[in-house]
């Protein structure tokens, strides 16, 4: 199985020149990054995908973030909103994964949603830079938010990705690290995983017909 790190940020977002994060990468355990905002390509052993974030309110900004885009391959990756910008990230197809989940209402990501995102191999991203980084209720709240994805990924079986969200070198996770963060939210090591392996399924899914409401 082949195991990435979902999301990092390498210069000019972060703090750590590409090239250093996948030598670091390499020595975590891990095949591939996911790179945000640059192009794709290869260092040391190490695939780098570039990652195309978007930070939209409709998903007409969305689609044409993703026409504009040239890198191949490339992960278009979404942040989450509202239950209607929500189904459609997933059934436009244009979508491969949805971040930043944990800062909608649960009722934005419910049962329906999940049977969609298991039949298109859209994954789900947990972020864990956010476990890390918060204190108190904000800790407990992204926890909460994590358990009731996994609960709904465990049911219905769509895809999750795990990412270290690192900004520089020292912020990245090993596999290790990252199994036992995910138990924190009762994702274990199985399961965490397979969830490490998704990017390349959800890369190399069969494109669904695209619905443009």
């Amino acid at each position: 199985m082949e195991y990435t790190d979902a999301c990092v940020y390498p210069l000019p977002n972060g703090d750590s020149s590409l090239r250093r994060m996948a030598i670091e990468a390499r020595d975590l355990g891990f095949d591939s990054i996911v790179a945000a905002c640059v192009e794709g390509g290869s260092y040391r052993g190490v695939e780098i995908v570039g990652g195309i974030l978007a930070r939209a309110k409709e998903i007409r900004e969305v689609q044409a973030i993703a026409r504009k885009s040239t890198s191949s391959p490339a992960l278009l990756m979404a942040s989450a909103g509202p239950y209607s910008l929500n189904r459609a990230l997933i059934q436009t197809g244009w979508v491969r994964v949805i971040r930043e989940i944990q800062t909608t209402p649960k009722n934005s990501f419910d049962h329906i949603l999940s049977r969609i995102a298991a039949e298109r191999q859209v994954a789900v991203d947990l972020d864990l830079s956010l476990i890390v980084r918060e204190r108190g209720y904000l800790r407990q709240k992204v926890l909460q938010r994590y358990a009731d994805i996994v609960l709904l990924h465990e049911k219905f079986g769509f895809p999750l990705t795990i990412s270290s969200g690192a900004r520089s070198i020292l912020e990245m996770k090993s596999r290790r690290d990252m199994t036992a963060l995910c138990s924190l939210f009762g994702l274990d090591r199985d399961g965490t995983l397979a969830a490490l392996g998704s990017v390349n399924r959800v890369l190399n899914r069969h494109k669904p017909v695209e619905v443009v409401g």
